[in-house]
């Protein structure tokens, strides 16, 4: 697995071995920041389910100010933490080793803690987590009304409506799906 573009571009992250994590492909990713790009520079990121940090690194390769990793898989944090340090990436950056929900309620208890991004990748077998996610995402005032949040979920999977987010677009890429939403 590799940045794609930017500052860190064609550097190698490393990922856990066997079947802990499903990182996104770098299609997929490419996608993502396709869509984002005009939104990235500057932006604020925050990286939900994070896996690699793959998709929260490569915000901050492409100019995000800031990125924010939840993971709550300890293996899977560590490594967020060695692939950053492996680009020598120190400041502007924190990884909390948590649930997503627990994880979004910490950062609104922080003073300014407002995101202009966020993705969001939950195994896609727990079907629950989408629903529960969606919902502290729509509550979190962590957003503004500006806030893009990208859920990447199975093609077949349809995610639930939440009120306080508005789908913007939906993209399928193979047996995957990207759904874009608002505050």
């Amino acid at each position: 697995m590799r940045v794609i573009a930017g500052q860190f571009r064609s550097r190698q992250l490393k990922s856990l071995k066997g079947l802990a994590l499903r990182p996104t492909s770098d299609r997929l990713r490419e996608t993502v920041f396709n869509v984002m790009a005009p939104l990235i520079v500057g932006a604020r990121f925050l990286d939900i389910f994070a896996g690699t940090g793959a998709i929260g690194i490569e915000a901050l390769s492409r100019g995000a100010a800031e990125a924010v990793f939840i993971e709550n898989h300890p293996p899977a944090a560590a490594l967020i933490k060695q692939n950053l340090a492996s680009l020598g990436i120190r400041t502007a950056v924190s990884v909390l080793a948590m649930d997503a929900v627990r994880g979004l309620e910490k950062l609104a208890a922080k003073p300014n803690a407002r995101f202009d991004l966020a993705y969001i990748d939950p195994p896609y077998a727990d079907a629950a987590q989408y629903a529960k996610v969606l919902e502290a995402v729509a509550k979190s005032p962590v957003f503004h009304a500006e806030s893009r949040i990208a859920v990447e979920h199975r093609r077949a999977f349809e995610l639930p409506a939440v009120a306080g987010l508005t789908t913007v677009r939906r993209l399928e890429q193979g047996d995957a799906a990207l759904t874009f939403f608002a505050p």
